[in-house]
C-alpha cells in the first residue's frame, strides 16, 4: 500500500497529473489517497469523480492527519512538492518511506531548499531532467526523474485529420498566459505570418487563473501588455488587437476539462511552443504530439525530454535570460530566438505536407509515453528504496 498526497483537477497540470498518477498505481498496488475536499466540477466528470473519491482516506484518519499533529503511517508516502523550496505539498506525515515528486522552474536555489528535501524526503523525483540536474548541481544526490504521461484514449492519432478550417493554416498555442510559457514570442511570430498570409488562424488556450502571474507579461520585450478587465475573454482580445493582431482570426479558447482538448488539438496543423523554461515535460506539448499533429518548440529545460530533431521543428537559438523578483535573481532561463521561430512558422507554412512526418513520429513516440508507464516507474522507485 501506497499513501498518495497529491493535488487533483482538470485543467491545470498538476491537477492532472494527480489524478492519473491515482487511477494508474491504483492498477498496481493498494493506495490511500489524501487531497483537497473536491466535486464533480473540480474533477471533470462523474465517471472519475467517484473512482477518486472511492481512492481517499477514511473520514476518522482525515481528522486525525488534519489535527495538526504530524502523524506515523507505516507504509511508504508520494507527495507532491510544492515548488523549488521542496516543502512537502498538503499534510505531514511520516511514513516508512517517503518521496516527494517536483516541478519548478526557479533554478537558483538556496541552500535551506536543498536541506529541505534531505529532511522531508528519502528520494526526491522531479517531473524532468532538467530539475534533476539543477537539484544536483546544489547538492542534492538522492534524486531521480519520472516524467509525465498521456492518456492515449483521449490523445491519439485516430481521425487526427482537420475537419474544421481546412482552407486555413491553423496555428496552436497553449499553457497560461505568462512570461515563462512564451506567449508574447507566439504573438509576434503570428502577426509576421497574418501580415503575409491571409490564410491563418490562431487557435489558443490561454486561460491563467492566477493574477500574479499573468502579470509576468507586463515584462516583455515584444508585445504591449495592460489589463483593465476582469473577463478573461475581454482581457486576451485587448491584447491582441492592442499588439496588431486581427481579432477575426483568432479562436480564444475558455477553461474547460482537460479531455475535451485532444479536439482543438486535431483541428489545427501545428503547435507552435516557444517556452522559455519548463520544469515539467509540458503536458500540453506532449498531449499535442500524442494527436500526431507537429509542434515548433523550444529544444530547452523540460521540453528536451520529448523533443528532438525528427520529431519536431526545434527552435536551437537562445540565449540565457536573468529573471528577477524584488530586485533578486532567482533564475535563469533560456529565451528563444524570435526570428528563428518566425522562419520555422514559414516553412511550416510554405511545406504542409513535410509537416506531416513531424506528426507521425511524435504520435509514435508518445505512445511509449503513458501514465501506466509513469506510474510503474513510481512504484519501482518506492519498492526499491523503501525500508
Amino acid at each position: 500500500m501506497i499513501y498518495l498526497i497529491l493535488p487533483r483537477g482538470n485543467n491545470f497540470g498538476w491537477g492532472v497529473c494527480g489524478k492519473y498518477l491515482v487511477k494508474e498505481i491504483s492498477d498496481i498496488t493498494d493506495v490511500k489517497y489524501i487531497t483537497e475536499n473536491f466535486g464533480v466540477n473540480d474533477i471533470g466528470e462523474e465517471y472519475e469523480f467517484y473512482f477518486l473519491k472511492s481512492r481517499l482516506i477514511s473520514e476518522a484518519e482525515a481528522r486525525e492527519i488534519n489535527s495538526g499533529v504530524i502523524i506515523q503511517v507505516n507504509q511508504p508516502i508520494l507527495q507532491a512538492i510544492g515548488n523549488q523550496t521542496l516543502m512537502p505539498w498538503g499534510p505531514k506525515i511520516k511514513g516508512s518511506f517517503k518521496a516527494g515528486y517536483t516541478f519548478f522552474e526557479e533554478n537558483i536555489l538556496q541552500q535551506e531548499y536543498i536541506q529541505n528535501g534531505k529532511n522531508n524526503f528519502d528520494v526526491v523525483i522531479t517531473g524532468s531532467k532538467w530539475c534533476e540536474e539543477v537539484l544536483r548541481s546544489h547538492g542534492l544526490d538522492n534524486v531521480t526523474t519520472v516524467i509525465q504521461g498521456v492518456d492515449l484514449q483521449i490523445f491519439n492519432s485516430y481521425h487526427s485529420e482537420k475537419e474544421i478550417f481546412k482552407d486555413n493554416f491553423v496555428i496552436f498555442s497553449g499553457g497560461k498566459f505568462e512570461i515563462r510559457k512564451g506567449q508574447d514570442i507566439v504573438i509576434k511570430a503570428f502577426k509576421a505570418l497574418q501580415d503575409r498570409h491571409n490564410d491563418v488562424i490562431l487557435v489558443n488556450a490561454w486561460f491563467n487563473m492566477w493574477g500574479d502571474s499573468m502579470n509576468t507579461m507586463a515584462a516583455s520585450p515584444y508585445i504591449k501588455y495592460e489589463v483593465k478587465s476582469k473577463d478573461y475573454a475581454t482581457v486576451m482580445n485587448k491584447i491582441l488587437h492592442d499588439n496588431g493582431i486581427d481579432t477575426k482570426r483568432v479562436v480564444t479558447i475558455l477553461p474547460r476539462p482537460n479531455a475535451l482538448m485532444a479536439k482543438i488539438y486535431k483541428n489545427t496543423d501545428i503547435g507552435l511552443f516557444p517556452n522559455r523554461c519548463e520544469g515539467g515535460t509540458n503536458l500540453v506539448l506532449m498531449e499535442y504530439m500524442a494527436c500526431r499533429k507537429p509542434v515548433i518548440a523550444s529544444y530547452s529545460s523540460g521540453h528536451r525530454d520529448i523533443i528532438n530533431k525528427d520529431n519536431s521543428i526545434m527552435i536551437e537559438n537562445m540565449k540565457p535570460i536573468d529573471i528577477n523578483r524584488n530586485g533578486t535573481r532567482i533564475a535563469v532561463w533560456d529565451d528563444p530566438d524570435l526570428d528563428e521561430t518566425i522562419n520555422h512558422l514559414e516553412w511550416a507554412y510554405q511545406h504542409r505536407e513535410e509537416l506531416r512526418s513531424y506528426g507521425l513520429r511524435a504520435g509514435n513516440d508518445l505512445k511509449e509515453l503513458t501514465w501506466k508507464r509513469s506510474a510503474e516507474k513510481f512504484v519501482e522507485i518506492i519498492e526499491k528504496h523503501k525500508i
